[in-house]
């Protein structure tokens, strides 16, 4: 079956890349892949490498929230498309693929820290997306998160909705929070795990009754409609008491060795975000290997490569750096993300990665632990403030911006219209020199 071009299957009008609905950039079509929790497996992941190859530039990059993206797509989109649907990357209904907006963690159902496996309900969520027509009207944007406890767990992205295990009498509940994050956001309720779905259910349900067309993101509905009565409202009792538990803050770091229950987990980074197809080829194979033949994309734009066999992780780790892959936290890079910029987006003021690079050569061990270079306000690669970030104002120069919880966006202005060197330079002092 060949499929319809995207254009005419897209249930709605979106600025946002999907698999059918392939965007136009200044470096040619984005198609977006969403994966199921973040998963990707080995045999995926060689069809993805595979498309980028036959159909697009060869560009692949891993998206913030934990999906891929294939950059460069050609004329051919049914090709592709028809290439991506055979390797199980999403299904036939465009609708149904939009709305698959749900982040778990990048060791869901294998993080030493868990209070429970969300693995099963996850998969009961994203049916519920795909199946229910009536949550096919969500924006494409409009995301869930499913959090068990996890250590190395992404806690500042905002969500529409966002569902956190936590202990109560010897059984596992889930709090939510809506429009907000898991380490700011509020918590309205809690409800036992066996009835997360429901939950889920009831709070799309009274989204679409309440929502006018303006408003497609939780956010926008709750700055006219009080959540008291957003809560009235539920099909679902909620427990309002005794939910004051505290999730654990301390979170793991995303690259290198990583514990599991059973086995070890490396957690690897194409450098600001990009893959090549020998990169994501590699990756595979190593999955295959050593590994249980899965990969896990993260929200910090790197791969998870799980259940590796202790006596071989040196040896996986050293062939993955070999493609040109991450693996150590130290390396400047891991510590600067950076967008699209103006060598693939119209938009772009200025060319945000050939001036990471620059950039990153610059920091010194003391420097913020991320730095963000956005192109211009839409802060594509970063879905929260970075401890600093560099907004394009013209090619080359940059506005300096240090992350305040008491300002919105990027935080507080540090200093105008900076090179990227001028940046590094003011970057290299203590941290606590950047206030004066």
């Amino acid at each position: 079956m060949t499929p319809p071009l995207p254009s005419e299957v897209s249930p709605r009008p979106s600025a946002c890349p999907g698999l059918w609905r392939i965007v136009a950039a200044r470096d040619g079509g984005i198609c977006r892949i969403k994966l199921p929790g973040g998963l990707l497996l080995a045999d995926q992941a060689d069809a993805v490498a595979d498309a980028s190859e036959r159909f697009a530039a060869g560009v692949i990059e891993a998206t913030n929230r934990a999906n891929l993206q294939i950059r460069g797509v050609g004329q051919d989109h049914s090709g592709l498309v028809e290439h991506l649907l055979a390797a199980g990357l999403g299904p036939r209904d465009a609708a149904g693929d939009d709305v698959r907006n749900l982040m778990l963690s990048p060791l869901a159902g294998l993080d030493p820290a868990m209070l429970c496996d969300t693995r099963p309900l996850a998969g009961q969520i994203l049916d519920l997306l795909e199946s229910t027509p009536r949550f096919h009207k969500l924006s494409a944007k409009f995301a869930v998160q499913l959090d068990g406890g996890e250590a190395l767990a992404m806690l500042e992205h905002a969500h529409d909705l966002w569902l956190s295990a936590m202990p109560r009498a010897g059984r596992v509940w889930l709090r939510f929070g809506l429009a907000s994050s898991l380490s700011s956001g509020q918590v309205l309720g809690a409800v036992p795990v066996e009835q997360g779905l429901a939950l889920v259910r009831a709070v799309l349900e009274r989204f679409l009754d309440l929502a006018t067309p303006e408003q497609s993101r939780m956010r926008q509905l709750l700055q006219t409609c009080p959540v008291e009565h957003f809560l009235e409202g539920l099909a679902i009792q909620v427990e309002t008491t005794a939910v004051a538990w505290q999730r654990p803050t301390t979170t793991s770091p995303w690259l290198g060795v990583l514990p599991q229950r059973q086995g070890m987990a490396l957690g690897v980074a194409p450098p600001l975000g990009r893959l090549t197809p020998a990169m994501l080829r590699g990756a595979a194979r190593i999955a295959r290997q050593w590994g249980d033949g899965s990969l896990r994309l993260s929200p910090w734009q790197s791969l998870v490569l799980t259940s590796l066999e202790p006596a071989e992780l040196e040896n996986a780790r050293a062939q993955l750096m070999a493609c040109g892959m991450l693996c150590h936290s130290e390396h400047p890079l891991a510590r600067v993300v950076a967008c699209t910029g103006s060598s693939g987006c119209a938009k772009a003021q200025a060319d945000t990665k050939a001036d990471a690079v620059t950039l990153a050569g610059l920091l010194p061990q003391g420097a913020p632990g991320s730095v963000h270079l956005s192109a211009c306000p839409r802060s594509c690669a970063m879905a929260h403030p970075a401890a600093a970030t560099l907004l394009a104002r013209a090619p080359g120069r940059y506005d300096l911006y240090l992350r305040d919880a008491r300002q919105p966006g990027f935080g507080r202005l540090r200093a105008a219209n900076l090179t990227a060197e001028e940046a590094g330079v003011m970057l290299d002092l203590p941290t606590e020199h950047l206030d004066d």
